[in-house]
């Protein structure tokens, strides 16, 4: 032997590489992990919200999950949030809302949350639409108190869209308020990949993409954040605020998930703009990506009693996330003037 050291070969080298790519991913993950638990954003957003829990049952039977908050007899404002969110979501709006001395109900929608998956597996927008209705009746609205202002996140909104089409919108509510949301053309019309929007509007391709029962990882990847922030947040949103929307993606069910993205990609409920009688304000976000401003645009101009249009500036999807202060003050105005608006009729009778 001449007493020199062998050199490695080349699939020990390969193997060296791969080994140490691992451990520096893992490194990664670890710290990543670590930060999102220390995160203040984070940490406040996760907080129980402590309301007061209202067990609901759907026309069709399924099971739906709500809380109450704030005071019994004040002005009541219903809360539905979007796709692959929970209740808790509106929880920084809910906590603006409360000081404001408004009754808030918000629920969790079918296969979401706590609530039950849909009966038979039924995700038509009919169904939220139904839902929202049993939500209004155990609320009370028109009948135990006055009429409710009912808001609604994205797929919230489009519950609220679907509703009206089939139920008595003056007898529930007063008001209605439309957030970062669209009523067709959603995966033509979105600004992710523009270019190729045509051939995602494909009925087969829009189903594939947004109605994919691909596994969401159980765990949040710096990978999959950063995903989450370019698609669904403006550039000003919190470590927090991203985090706390992905732990509800992942825990959204796949079957839940999918189904919700094949009812979208089909939907059409432009016509449905027509039946929302009621006084109704839009509020957009200028950096949506996913219903991008021209289709508040659209609905404010076209609804019988426009409340006015509030575009936030660089906000995306999430805007009761990202600007809840501003979306309660919004809201609570619409309650305010559509209360002395009803007051003022009530004395003009």
């Amino acid at each position: 032997m001449d007493g020199r050291r062998s050199r490695p070969g080349p699939r020990a080298l390969v193997v060296g590489a791969v080994l140490g790519a691992v451990a520096a991913g893992a490194a990664l993950q670890r710290r990543h992990l670590r930060a999102i638990a220390r995160d203040e954003d984070y940490q406040d957003l996760r907080a129980p919200l402590n309301g007061r829990p209202l067990r609901i049952t759907s026309a069709d039977g399924t099971e739906l999950y709500a809380e109450a908050f704030g005071p019994d007899d004040a002005d009541t404002v219903v809360l539905a949030h979007g796709w692959t969110e929970q209740l808790a979501y509106w929880g920084p709006v809910i906590k603006h809302l409360r000081t404001k001395g408004l009754r808030v109900v918000a629920y969790d929608l079918r296969g979401h949350g706590r609530s039950r998956p849909a009966v038979d597996g039924d995700y038509a927008l009919e169904r939220f639409g139904e839902d929202l209705e049993a939500v209004l009746v155990a609320a009370g609205a028109g009948t135990d108190r006055e009429p409710a202002t009912v808001v609604g996140h994205s797929l919230g909104a489009m519950s609220i869209a679907a509703w009206a089409e089939q139920h008595d919108v003056r007898a529930r509510t007063r008001a209605a308020a439309l957030v970062n949301t669209g009523l067709g053309d959603l995966v033509s019309g979105q600004l992710l990949l523009p270019q190729v929007g045509r051939f995602l509007n494909h009925p087969r391709a829009s189903h594939m993409i947004i109605g994919s029962h691909a596994p969401v990882p159980p765990f949040s990847t710096p990978f999959q954040q950063a995903m989450i922030r370019y698609i669904a947040f403006g550039p000003h949103a919190t470590r927090g605020d991203v985090a706390f929307y992905e732990r509800m993606l992942i825990d959204t069910s796949p079957d839940a998930r999918a189904a919700v993205g094949v009812a979208l990609s089909d939907m059409d409920l432009w016509h449905a703009v027509a039946s929302i009688t009621v006084p109704t304000l839009v509020i957009a976000g200028d950096s949506d990506r996913l219903t991008p401003p021209a289709h508040a645009r659209r609905i404010a101009e076209t609804l019988p009693i426009p409340a006015g249009l509030v575009e936030l500036a660089e906000t995306g999807h999430m805007s009761p996330l990202e600007r809840p202060r501003e979306v309660a003050n919004a809201l609570q105005r619409l309650v305010r003037e559509t209360a002395s608006a009803l007051v003022a009729a009530t004395y003009e009778r």
